[in-house]
């Protein structure tokens, strides 16, 4: 299903979040910055937007890797990053989030954009993200939400379930449904108190959400526990 929009996925994203979407990004790379010359890794990085913008926060200074199990996407990431002139600090690697091809407490940073829902064992998807960070490392996912505040989670309800899956399979022109798995998706998928709970048990401590656009992305913050805390 992704290989078959990955030739659209960008310009899906820019239409269809207006292009909110890059303004999430870099905050997320803001409130999460890099911190010395330590390497990081943004999983499920699709066609590469997180891990420019990490390479555009860190100004070039840090190795960044980012890792998709899913080739169509890597190339046109790969593309992406010699365009900004990202080589050789951004390494893109085709690998499986739920098995990481790293050993133990490598990164500073391990993050993930609108991904970890798409993992067939979530848990497992944070505990490998948790066991490749440092120790003292920090864990950033940015994730949709659903916003509860009247009457915007009315709207924003009609708009994601209703009409933007027809905008996004009319454009994207693939087999499969992508776009009614999105909101789907998203319904299903823990959020709040729920999603910080499950980052805690895969041994993140000080968990902090930071809710974007009101509410219709959050970001969770944790940091790995130092050895003997």
């Amino acid at each position: 299903m992704f290989g078959e929009i990955a030739g659209r996925y960008d310009l899906l994203n820019r239409l269809l979040s207006m292009g909110i979407d890059r303004r999430w990004r870099r905050r997320t790379a803001k409130i999460v910055p890099p911190r010395g010359d330590g390497p990081m890794l943004d999983v499920c990085a699709g066609t590469a937007d997180l891990t420019l913008a990490y390479w555009r926060a860190s100004r070039g200074k840090n190795h960044i890797v980012g890792t998709d199990f899913c080739l169509p996407m890597l190339e046109i990431g790969r593309k992406k990053c010699r365009r900004a002139g990202a080589d050789p600090q951004i390494s893109l690697i085709e690998a499986d989030t739920l098995r990481l091809p790293f050993p133990d407490d490598v990164f500073q940073i391990v993050s993930v954009a609108f991904g970890l829902r798409n993992l067939s064992d979530t848990d497992a998807g944070l505990r490998e993200m948790t066991r490749v960070c440092l120790p003292g490392g920090r864990v950033a996912v940015l994730e949709f939400s659903i916003p509860a505040a009247w009457p915007l989670g009315k709207l924003y309800g009609w708009y994601f379930h209703r009409l933007l899956p027809r905008i996004g399979q009319a454009l994207a022109r693939n087999s499969m449904s992508a776009y009614n798995y999105l909101p789907d998706s998203v319904a299903q998928f823990p959020q709040g108190k729920a999603l910080a709970e499950r980052m805690r048990a895969a041994g993140l401590t000080e968990v902090r959400c930071y809710r974007f656009t009101f509410g219709v992305a959050s970001l969770y913050v944790g940091i790995k526990e130092e050895r003997g805390g």
